[in-house]
């Protein structure tokens, strides 16, 4: 466990610090080619820096704001409250993490925040109301998992970032493309190699952010399930749960693209207009949840 936070840690930095330089390089090439000369890459800077503290600071109220989640009272969540008290020992987390509330029909769960003293378990209306006790104790210890993991901030640090990035390319390639002017000053050869670079970020960056967002999704959740039944000692518990999840035939309302590496389950079961389940590919948020009660299946 301990060699998985400290490869979270290193891989949350690493991103980070990936996006400062994918975002310098975007901001370059669109002040350069809107010629404001060698403010260009100050601006560049200034902007990414900004851009990558606001994210890694504010990712959590992003998140929280994204899905319309609402804090829980102890006193209308007792149930919950319970099972999360119950399981903070077995986790070995020091602080308990704060509980929110969506109000949806789907059964879903996430958790989110930059670390574990920052951390928030988020559940829908729909699970609490269609899971047993120790149906919710698994999805619960799922939850924690992640947060015991520091999945919470690699999630949603890339999850914030990826979907930034995603807009300002939008918002960029828009604007060159309508009240752009081209530079036709002489540049030097480093500022062309620079203007080269920035425009292949400003058109694959969203697909390769988008690409290491759900391979580290899928990758986490194996860990998570695994992590939730050292914590429970109860993998029956966890597998009835996903089995539910993954049969129930809501679609999440308030789910979106940016955020939906981040649930328990993928919120988009199924194709809006075919109304068929999509199978699990490259493109897909979660491993099959098929392949995940195998595993917790064969640790019993």
């Amino acid at each position: 466990m301990f060699e998985n936070i400290k490869k979270n840690k290193i891989e949350s930095g690493f991103i980070v610090s990936i996006f400062i330089i994918v975002i310098t390089l975007i901001v370059y090439y669109v002040c350069h080619a809107l010629k404001l000369g060698t403010a260009s890459i100050i601006i560049a800077l200034i902007f990414s820096i900004g851009s990558a503290w606001g994210s890694y600071y504010y990712s959590d109220k992003i998140v929280l704001s994204l899905n319309k989640a609402k804090p829980a009272t102890k006193e209308e969540y007792l149930k919950v409250v319970n099972i999360l008290d119950s399981l903070m020992l077995a986790s070995g987390l020091s602080t308990k993490p704060r509980l929110y509330i969506v109000e949806d029909n789907q059964p879903n769960a996430f958790a989110t925040g930059r670390n574990p003293e920052n951390a928030v378990i988020c559940l829908t209306t729909g699970i609490l109301e269609k899971l047993d006790y120790y149906e919710l104790e698994g999805v619960i210890a799922h939850e924690m998992s992640h947060i015991k993991n520091y999945d919470i901030r690699l999630s949603c640090v890339v999850s914030v970032m990826v979907g930034f990035m995603v807009m300002l390319s939008d918002l960029f390639s828009r604007t060159l493309f309508w009240g752009g002017s081209k530079n036709n000053d002489n540049d030097s050869k480093g500022n062309g190699i620079l203007m080269i670079i920035g425009f292949i970020c400003l058109i694959l960056a969203p697909i390769f952010g988008s690409l290491m967002q759900l391979a580290l999704s899928r990758k986490r959740e194996f860990l998570a399930d695994i992590t939730a039944v050292e914590f429970t000692r109860n993998p029956n518990g966890l597998i009835s749960a996903l089995e539910k999840l993954e049969n129930d035939p809501n679609q999440l309302e308030t789910a979106n693209k940016a955020t939906a590496n981040m649930y328990i389950i993928n919120p988009f079961k199924k194709d809006a207009k075919s109304n068929k389940k999509i199978k699990s590919n490259i493109w897909s948020t979660h491993p099959s949840t098929a392949a995940r009660i195998e595993a917790l299946r064969n640790i019993k």
